[in-house]
């Protein structure tokens, strides 16, 4: 089965593993953006609807509203590291809606969640690179065979001008390594 019209084909048991490794990443810093705003719950939400997805629900407009929110949040505060842990948060509830193009853009759906919580980690760390690259490394060693497979159908990841884009870079290029 696939996901619509595309250079691919995608199936929804493939989607499930991508929004999966998104959500598990998205989760790790999801307490660095409620330290600042606890009131706000869009993260939140958007890691549910993430995780609604992952346990087999459909892919609905939940996934696409909340993921907007969750960056609309983003957006509205003033830290930083929270910034970035709202947006892996929106980019987990993004996940569920990969397209099967062969767009170097696509890959921000299936590693961006991870790059931004990377990120936010590195913030949280002292602005400390090693704390990112420490990040990567785990997210590099839970991407199961499926995720790179998924992967590897895309282009490599387009060069970021900001460091969470050049840690997904560096995420893209580890996991296309060979095993």
């Amino acid at each position: 089965m696939t996901t619509g019209p595309g250079d691919f084909e995608l199936t929804l048991d493939e989607l499930r593993v991508v929004a999966r490794f998104a959500m598990e990443s998205a989760l790790m810093t999801l307490h660095v953006f409620e330290a600042v705003r606890p009131e706000d719950h869009r993260p939140r939400a958007a890691i549910e609807a993430a995780r609604a997805f992952v346990d087999g629900g459909a892919r609905t407009n939940l996934q696409r509203t909340t993921a907007i929110d969750a960056h609309r949040a983003a957006k509205e505060v003033a830290d930083e590291a929270a910034q970035h842990a709202a947006r892996a948060a929106g980019d987990a509830a993004a996940a569920a809606y990969l397209h099967p193009l062969a767009k170097a853009t696509q890959v921000g759906h299936v590693l961006g969640a991870a790059a931004h919580a990377a990120r936010a980690v590195e913030l949280i760390a002292g602005d400390d690179p090693e704390a990112g690259a420490a990040f990567i490394e785990q997210a590099r060693l839970r991407a199961t065979p499926v995720l790179i497979d998924v992967l590897t159908r895309y282009p490599l990841a387009p060069s970021g001008t900001g460091r969470s884009g050049l840690l997904m870079k560096s995420l893209d290029s580890s996991l296309r390594l060979p095993r």
